[in-house]
């Protein structure tokens, strides 16, 4: 059931004050589930250069297909390549074919500044921007793109397409959930717990909330279509068995949850 560990870094000093919302996230979830594939982790980082460099050797270390949004600019704040490549222990070389393309584009005026966009982290390989023609780059399963939402979504959507379309799980993942009235989240600690031993390949959560002052409880199952309706049922008659209800039917089931692009 378990797909490849895929995570994003939203670099941004402006998204931490608030300045400016996140837009990456629902574009790469839709983006990946096309592909039956998923997020496992999201992680918003300002621009300090030893704290990316920090992340960059976790996820590196976690061996994850990252997605990194922003930083990839020519400005003194601009650090994801070099905190990448710090994290590596690999130097920033000038990426022949990115300096080409900068070149074609702007001639003499690629020089100074421009240029600088170009030193990628050793070994590098470039993502196509197909708005404006500058590149995002691409090493050791993260893919650095700019934190437009305009350039850096049809860029991801590529990386996406080339390196990570084939590694989906066989089966993708459905949610089957219902709701239960009247006993706290704290009476089914033990039942739930039981019941993840019982299937260690899915994810089984609860929801606490209230209505008109009493308790109620979201109960959820998570994971392939077979074991997720093995598990429900097994969940439901464990409720009953444990006199929570007297029958499955004051459940308040709720509709199957396929992610987006299923």
């Amino acid at each position: 059931m378990e797909g490849p560990e895929i995570g994003a870094l939203i670099i941004g000093d402006e998204l931490l004050s608030g300045k400016r919302q996140d837009c990456h996230m629902p574009h790469l979830i839709r983006s990946l589930a096309q592909h039956g594939l998923e997020l496992a982790w999201v992680r918003i980082v300002g621009d300090g250069a030893d704290l990316l460099t920090d992340t960059f050797r976790e996820t590196l270390r976690r061996g994850a297909w990252t997605f990194s949004f922003g930083g990839i600019g020519a400005t003194p704040d601009d650090r994801t390549r070099a905190s990448l490549a710090a994290a590596l222990g690999r130097p920033l070389q000038r990426h022949p074919e990115f300096v080409a393309l900068l070149e074609a584009r702007f001639g003499d005026e690629a020089y100074p500044n421009r240029v600088l966009m170009a030193e990628l982290p050793e070994g590098s390989s470039l993502i196509p921007n197909p708005v404006n023609g500058i590149p995002g780059f691409t090493c050791e399963r993260h893919f650095c793109v700019p934190g437009f939402p305009a350039m850096a979504e049809p860029m991801a959507r590529w990386a996406i397409d080339r390196y990570l379309a084939g590694l989906a799980p066989r089966e993708r993942p459905v949610e089957r959930a219902f709701r239960l009235y009247g006993v706290p989240e704290s009476r089914l600690v033990p039942l739930l717990t039981e019941l993840e031993q019982r299937y260690p390949y899915l994810r089984i959560s609860s929801l606490p909330g209230t209505r008109d002052g009493a308790p109620r409880v979201e109960l959820c199952v998570r994971g392939t279509p077979a074991g997720v309706d093995i598990a429900f049922a097994d969940l439901q008659r464990a409720l009953v068995e444990g006199g929570f209800v007297v029958a499955v039917e004051e459940l308040e089931l709720l509709a199957t949850f396929h992610p987006p692009g299923t």
